[in-house]
């Protein structure tokens, strides 16, 4: 910083105060009792105002008028003491006053305090001088205070001090703000005006002058400052702020608020302060390296890390002393300090190790690296003389030695070229080697060489950017500022106080080596950044110049595969062809010259790549020019290549036209196939040749695909492919003719019957699934396909479905036993275990629906003897799905109902032992209470017979659905459950199944004389209706005496016939269940003539014959087996 006295004058009276007009073209000031009015442009008095008879202490330019306008007098308030200094707030709230006794009171505008400061020095410290910071940017009002304490503080609206006292030496008198707030002016006692940052931190002097110094004031947005003094002395400055900074490559180091330096890495844009709290006088940067000269001492910072993009900077060295330079340089090791014609070199510990003495002053000096310690140092002198200096040497090497002073200086990447910029702003470029000047050019104020590419410098000057390459003419666009750096496509330009990164296209040097076919060079050029415009043509001329090299690596750039696919190409076809007009004609085509393209492939010899190339084009018009009558298997190439062109162009069936004349009956066929057209495909397939199976093949199937199986089947026919044909009415499912086909055919009867059975199954046919498993063969999967369903019916809770399919698994079981007496066993026990199974699962679905569903549709009879049968019969292990406390719950509740206490009270004590279910728990709690105000005994009514034996056995059997006396078991109605009045009998030894039939003539129908009497026989079922008649009544019965057994045996005694019992016994009273091998038929005797039974002829289960009509009425079939009313027996 420098001040520069534009103008000056004196007064007779002391200057006791100083103010600007707005817009600082004038300046009042007040001189003893006259107000004086300068010129602020040349110090020119235009007016004095002679008003005043008094002394003037005071004066302010009205901004916004005297006081509030709606005041109508000026409001007066008062003080403790004498007020000698005031100053508003920039919002105009608040009026700081600065008192004798040292107070500093704060205002509002209403005269009321806010805020009282009392300063330490108290009455021997009086305020002679305050004023608040003008900034805007600043979050708070500042205030800064001079006292005649001899210091200077800042202090916030609210009280508190910011920071601590700064000592100044001199009493102050005046302090005012410069720039807006940025740096504080300061004068009294001292007889100058010194320069502080706002913080408080001395930076410089502005003027001495010959008398204290009574007021200072700043230009309004401007560097211009007005002093007055005690002498009546008026000086008028400018201050100079000179730019400190420093650049190596991509990081530029430059001075901020005159005491920071602000690092700035140009390509990332980073940033960071430094702050130094003294005046920052030199910068210098270099690598890793920072050194930053302060008044008193140089302070050396290095990176954290070797990272290219780190910017944290930490001390390394400090040297504490005071140097004079006019330029700062920083090395690896040393710092160099320029002192007009002398260089010094010092140690980072403030050693100095060496000195060079010029013959002229340093004008200029740059550090062009080397190894850390043995830099070597560019110098310009004044009379023309370039030097390099080794830092480790003593002696100076003369580079050259021209005739005009230097100004600036660079030397280029590989240390060939020198670039000069002289007094006379003109660049000269020299041959370091052979000192021959090669080129110069004018209006040059500095210059750069491009650190990237050898042949490229820029310079600027006179608003313009100028770049050169080698030997070309320079490219010029319009630039503010300094070129103080170029890497690559960036070029680094100083304007005013701040550095930017100017992003230049190379466009125009590398169109100038494209111009001269140096591709090479070009490509170098590009690399430092063009557009991609640029790049695509410098790819293409190097295509059309053969450098395939330089073509693939800017096709690669602008990521042209097509090109790059040419390229890989032609460097296949280079390797044994060296026939440049082949490599010149595939450039030609793929640019869309196709006509010359066609020329060089024909002077080539390769005229089959041109009419490839029509061809690929559609242009079959000049293909035929081109190709003349020549060879006919080309023309077929040619239509097949027409036909693709109108098959791609939308014209399908033109194209299938073209197809068929070519011999193309697969393209043909896929385009007929794809839009559908039936009609065509019939009529390719009728006129193909049996033996052509591939074309036929795609017709079939995409008939198939079209929904037209019958002619996909006379195709597969003509082919003679009958397991396609077979495949084909599967999947269209025409079973008859799949059918008829594996009759004629039986090996396909697998391909045919497996997926028929899977078909069934999917669509809940499972009794036909299962003939068509057998007729498969596949009985195992028969199985899988109905265990795989009862335990999906057993988890979804429809125990209805389960007890159905156990029951058909049960007879595939049979089946499978009948049919394979390997597995005549194992099958034979599944048989039975399934049939248990489905007895369970029937009866339980009629409990399970009482106690989920809200209303029940059995009777509780029903519900009571289900309960009993049930307990009866489960084995140790209930099956999945069954919850005995439902059993033991709906028994108890109708137990209760129906009056047998007894066993409801034994019910309701055995589910105590269980877990119960939270929606059962009051219920059951309920039962078990009130149950115990019944009777201990059941009701006699509901005790079943044994019709055998007569006896009356309890309702809680603990031999299960026997009889107590006899052990006969119990036969059940499948509906009611109710004990049925039948008594199984065994056939003697010799008797079979046929005889036995004839001798009770089961088969034979016999018209009784009384209509009373009938039985009906048909496939759906067996109804035995006995009606007594005066023939039977009375007559002795040889099957009653087989009844008789010895009483208290433990072992059960069955009921044997002989034939003699088997004549005695009337049709009517007999029921078989005919079960087929290896079972043997069962028969049963009927004892209560007056109960109508009905036996289900496909499940054998048995009923009262009233519930078994309502029954089918209701379903549509047997409640057990589902086999519907009108199908036929088995």
């Amino acid at each position: 910083m420098r001040a520069v006295l534009t103008w000056r004058d004196k007064a007779e009276h002391c200057i006791n105060d100083i103010a600007f007009k707005p817009d600082g073209t004038q300046l009042i000031l007040a001189a003893g009792s006259r107000l004086l009015v300068y010129d602020t442009s040349d110090g020119t008095l235009l007016q004095p105002l002679k008003g005043h008879k008094d002394t003037v202490y005071c004066v302010a330019y009205a901004k916004d008028g005297l006081w509030s306008p709606e005041q109508k007098s000026v409001s007066k308030h008062k003080s403790s003491s004498k007020i000698i200094c005031c100053s508003w707030t920039n919002d105009g709230q608040y009026l700081a006053l600065g008192m004798f006794n040292g107070i500093i009171s704060i205002r509002n505008k209403n005269g009321e305090e806010k805020v009282k400061i009392e300063r330490p020095g108290g009455s021997l410290s009086p305020i002679w001088s305050i004023c608040w910071n003008p900034s805007r940017e600043e979050r708070n009002d500042i205030l800064a205070v001079a006292d005649w304490g001899q210091k200077v503080s800042f202090y916030q609206l609210s009280g508190k001090q910011i920071g601590k006292d700064r000592a100044l030496n001199f009493d102050p008198c005046c302090i005012s703000y410069f720039t807006k707030g940025e740096y504080i002016l300061l004068g009294g006692s001292d007889k100058q005006v010194s320069l502080f940052t706002k913080d408080g931190v001395r930076l410089g002097t502005v003027g001495e002058q010959n008398s204290w110094v009574w007021t200072c004031q700043a230009k309004p947005d401007s560097n211009y400052v007005v002093v007055g003094c005690q002498d009546g002395t008026i000086s008028f400055y400018q201050l100079i702020f000179s730019t400190v900074h420093g650049l190596y490559k991509d990081r530029y180091a430059y001075r901020d608020s005159m005491t920071d330096v602000i690092v700035q890495h140009l390509i990332t844009e980073q940033k960071v302060r430094i702050k130094c709290k003294e005046l920052v006088k030199k910068i210098a940067i270099y690598r890793n390296r920072l050194a930053i000269q302060l008044p008193e001492k140089i302070l050396i910072y290095e990176l954290y890390s070797e990272d290219l993009s780190d910017m944290h900077y930490r001390v390394k060295e400090k040297i504490i002393k005071k140097f004079e330079c006019n330029l700062l340089v920083v090395c690896a090791n040393h710092i160099i300090l320029c002192q007009e014609k002398r260089l010094q070199c010092l140690s980072f510990s403030g050693v100095k190790e060496r000195e060079w003495q010029m013959e002229s002053l340093i004008r200029y000096i740059k550090v062009i690296g080397g190894p850390p310690g043995r830099e070597g140092l560019l110098v310009g002198l004044k009379n023309g003389q370039i030097l390099k200096i080794f830092v480790d040497n003593l002696f100076a090497i003369v580079l050259l030695k021209q005739a005009t002073a230097v100004r600036c200086l660079d030397m280029s990447a590989s240390r060939k070229k020198l670039a000069v910029v002289d007094e006379n702003d003109t660049c000269l470029v020299y041959d370091i080697d052979t000192k021959e000047l090669l080129f110069q050019e004018p209006n040059a104020n500095s210059v750069a060489w491009n650190t990237q590419c050898e042949d490229m410098l820029c310079f600027s000057g006179g608003g313009y950017l100028n770049i050169k390459a080698s030997t070309f003419p320079v490219h010029r666009q319009k630039l503010q500022g300094f070129v103080v750096g170029y890497n690559g496509s960036k070029i680094f330009c100083l304007h005013v106080f701040s550095i930017s990164a100017v992003e230049v296209p190379q466009s125009a040097p590398m169109y100038q080596y494209l111009d001269r076919k140096l591709f090479k060079e070009a490509y170098q050029i590009a690399c430092l950044g063009v557009t991609d415009t640029d790049w695509r043509e410098l790819a293409m001329e190097a295509l059309e110049g053969l450098d395939f090299e330089t073509a693939k690596k800017a096709f690669i750039r602008v990521q042209d595969l097509r090109y790059l696919e040419l390229i890989s190409s032609i460097e296949r076809k280079k390797r044994g062809e060296t026939n440049n007009d082949l490599f010149l004609a595939d450039v030609f085509s793929y640019q869309g010259k196709f006509h010359e393209a066609a020329k060089l492939y024909k002077r080539s010899g390769h005229e089959n790549l041109a009419l490839e190339m029509y061809t690929d084009l559609c242009m079959f018009e000049y293909a035929k020019d081109f190709l003349g009558s020549g060879d006919p298997k080309e023309t077929k190439m040619l239509i097949t290549k027409q036909a693709d062109w109108a098959r791609n162009i939308k014209e399908p069936k033109a194209a299938v036209e073209m197809y068929i004349s070519a011999g193309e009956h697969v393209k043909a066929i896929e385009i007929c196939g794809d839009h559908g057209w039936v009609d065509m495909l019939i009529d390719i397939a009728r006129k193909l040749d049996k033996a052509e199976r591939e074309p036929l093949l795609l017709c079939a199937t995409y008939l198939k695909k079209l929904d037209s199986p019958g002619y996909a089947a006379e195709t597969y026919l003509k082919m003679g492919d009958l397991k396609s044909l077979v495949q084909l009415h599967v999947e269209t499912q025409r079973w008859d003719e799949a059918f008829a086909l594996g009759e004629k055919h039986p090996e396909f009867k697998d391909d045919i019957y497996m997926p028929y059975a899977q078909w069934l199954a999917e669509n809940d046919r499972f009794e036909e699934a299962q003939k068509a498993f057998h007729k498969a063969g596949r009985q195992r999967e028969a199985v899988q396909v109905l265990e795989q369903l009862t335990n999906n019916a057993v988890a979804e809770s429809r125990f209805n479905d389960a007890a159905y399919y156990y029951w058909m698994l049960s007879m595939q079981c049979l089946d499978i036993a009948q049919a394979d007496p390997a597995q005549k066993d194992t099958m034979l026990g599944k048989f039975y275990h399934f049939q248990r199974l489905a007895e369970l699962y029937h009866g339980y679905h009629a409990i399970h629906r009482h106690t989920e569903d809200p209303f029940s549709v059995h009777r509780p009879e029903t519900l009571f003897n289900i309960s009993r049968f049930l307990l009866h019969s489960l084995p140790k292990d209930t099956p999945s799905g069954i919850s005995k406390v439902k059993i033991l719950f709906t028994l108890a509740k109708q137990s209760k109902a129906l009056g047998a206490y007894r066993l409801a009270r034994h019910a309701y004590d055995k589910l105590r032992g269980l877990y119960i279910p939270a929606r059962f728990q009051k219920s059951i709690e309920l039962g078990t209470l009130t149950i115990r105000a019944k009777p201990f005994h059941d009701s006699e009514e509901l005790v079943p017979l044994c019709y055998r034996c007569s006896t009356n056995n309890p309702l809680l059997n603990n031999l299960g659905n026997v009889c107590i006396n006899c052990r006969q078991p119990f036969i059940f109605s499948a509906s009611s459950y109710d004990v049925l009045h039948l008594v199984e009998f065994y056939l003697e030894e010799g008797i079979t199944d046929e005889e036995a039939i004839s001798l009770i003539d089961l088969e034979v129908l016999r018209p009784k004389r009384d209509d009373r009497q009938l039985e009906i026989a048909n496939n759906s079922s067996q109804i035995l209706r006995l009606v007594e008649t005066k023939d039977s009544i009375g007559d002795e019965d040889p099957f009653t005496a087989k009844l008789s057994f010895e009483q208290g045996g433990s072992e059960f005694v069955p009921v044997v016939v002989s034939r003699l019992v088997l004549r005695s016994m009337s049709r009517r009273d007999v029921l078989i269940k005919r079960w087929p091998p290896p079972l043997r038929w069962q028969y049963f005797r009927s004892l209560l003539p007056d109960a109508s039974i009905t036996m289900c002829p496909s499940c054998f289960q048995m009923f009262h014959s009233e519930d078994y009509e309502l029954l089918v009425l209701q379903h549509g079939c047997c409640p057990y087996c589902r086999r519907c009313k009108d199908d036929p027996g088995p």
